[in-house]
């Protein structure tokens, strides 16, 4: 991923030194765990592991000759080893092991590291959502379906929908994450036919994950596919919100906005331009993580027990999609924490239509003082049309009309254009979504 969008720690998580970091840790975890049952010498597991190392210079320049990179790695680590005076040593390292066995395991390590960055990212996302859901609860919106104005709602109902999906990423990341903590050290077609279970076992235990119960040469790639698509899942709620953003932020709506900085230009031509550039930009590098979930289904089927189709494709989408999820988390919880809400914008857009999203309330107010529904409908969506297409006060015309008159004195049609009457369950919805959260015993007060 070009430096643009990552951030240091995930990319650092996938630097080609911190690769090489942990297939060394694989392959020191092998020798131990083999010296420790008796298969390699306890005093080559010891040697290798203070005197074996490594620099991706010379692993590099070893690989344009062999053209192999487990090869390469492997002679470099024993380079150092002869260098230090433990040349016969060295013949331990990689004893028994295929180039998969280092290559999966240590990817599984690459990607618990990137995962907790993302875990602690997903974190701070739905804690920020939360604290500003709360800030408005009771600010008063007008609800919008299809675009159109449709029935109030609170921005904090919006904040909370979407921390309530941010909390489901959360889990599914992790459910993810814990499905591709295993490595395999089964060997070339995973029948354990040089090293056996029991050494896996102690192996992976000794690097934190848990042991494939089975694998061909490689562990089964449904497992990779699950991990991107949760971080699909989570691109796609930074999408939303951006997209959110950025309709309410446009000049006809203006009902809340992206942080813009007191020296930040919109436009090269237009001084005027307060444009949602980070609000774009999240929706269209959420379109590449999307889109790495492709490729990542195909990687599930290889020939027999392994080919490499799947390898380069991994060397592109592992590392691009933790990093640009992990830009995206950290964008979105910039836009959420700045993000600028007008309330008095969004009571004034609510109130331009003069009454008329409240027509469905005065439908069923009719339908339960005795008018025929579809009367009731009829009558109402006549005014409704009217003051749509006239932009009249349609809560005027409702109030001078004698057949609603017969139906609903002044008090009753009040009542059915009361927003407090339309949010009254604002609380529940809230204390169903944050359970056990203290701000919730506070006192409603609509704004």
């Amino acid at each position: 991923m070009i430096a643009r969008y990552t951030r240091p720690e995930m990319g650092r998580v996938w630097s080609e030194e911190n690769k090489f970091r942990q297939w060394r840790e694989v392959e020191l975890a092998a020798s131990e765990a083999l010296a420790e049952i008796g298969e390699v010498p306890v005093e080559a597991a010891r040697a290798l592991r203070e005197h074996s190392g490594f620099t991706v210079a010379r692993i590099d320049a070893i690989e344009r000759e062999v053209k192999h990179d487990v090869i390469a790695f492997t002679t470099a680590m024993a380079e150092t080893m002869g260098a230090a005076g433990q040349a016969d040593a060295s013949r331990w390292l990689h004893y028994g092991l295929t180039s998969n066995d280092v290559v999966d395991t240590a990817q599984a390590l690459l990607i618990r590291e990137a995962a907790a960055l993302l875990d602690a990212g997903v974190e701070k996302l739905a804690g920020v959502l939360e604290r500003r859901a709360f800030e408005f609860k009771d600010t008063i919106q007008i609800g919008r379906t299809h675009g159109v104005h449709a029935e109030p709602i609170t921005f904090g109902l919006k904040l909370a929908l979407w921390y309530d999906e941010a909390v489901r990423n959360l889990a599914r990341l992790r459910s993810a994450a814990e499905e591709i903590r295993v490595g395999k050290i089964s060997g070339a077609v995973g029948t354990f036919g040089h090293i056996g279970p029991e050494a896996e076992a102690r192996i992976c235990e000794k690097l934190g994950l848990r042991a494939a119960p089975i694998a061909s040469q490689v562990i089964s790639r449904d497992r990779h596919a699950n991990f991107l698509s949760a971080l699909a899942l989570i691109a796609a709620l930074c999408e939303k919100i951006a997209l959110e953003v950025r309709h309410l932020q446009r000049t006809e709506v203006r009902e809340a906005e992206e942080p813009f900085g007191s020296s930040q230009k919109g436009s090269s031509a237009m001084p005027h331009k307060r444009n949602p550039v980070t609000s774009e930009q999240i929706c269209g590098l959420a379109r590449v993580v999307r889109a790495n979930v492709q490729a990542a289904y195909e990687d599930i089927s290889l020939w027999h027990e392994r080919d490499i189709s799947h390898s380069s494709v991994e060397r592109v989408i592992l590392p691009d999609s933790t990093i640009l999820t992990d830009y995206l988390l950290a964008k979105t919880i910039w836009l959420v924490e700045g993000m600028r809400v007008y309330p008095d914008r969004m009571r004034r857009n609510l109130e331009s239509t003069k009454g008329l999203v409240f027509s469905g309330q005065l439908l069923l107010d009719l339908a339960a003082a005795g008018m025929l529904r579809e009367e009731a409908y009829r009558l109402v969506q006549g005014h409704a049309m009217r003051a749509w297409e006239s932009e009249g006060d349609f809560r005027a015309a409702v109030e001078q009309d004698p057949i609603i008159a017969g139906y609903l004195d002044q008090s009753k049609i009040s009542h059915s254009f009361s927003v407090r009457r339309q949010l009254a369950n604002v609380d529940a919805i809230f204390r169903r979504v944050f359970a056990g959260n203290p701000a919730l015993d506070s006192q409603a007060q609509l704004k």
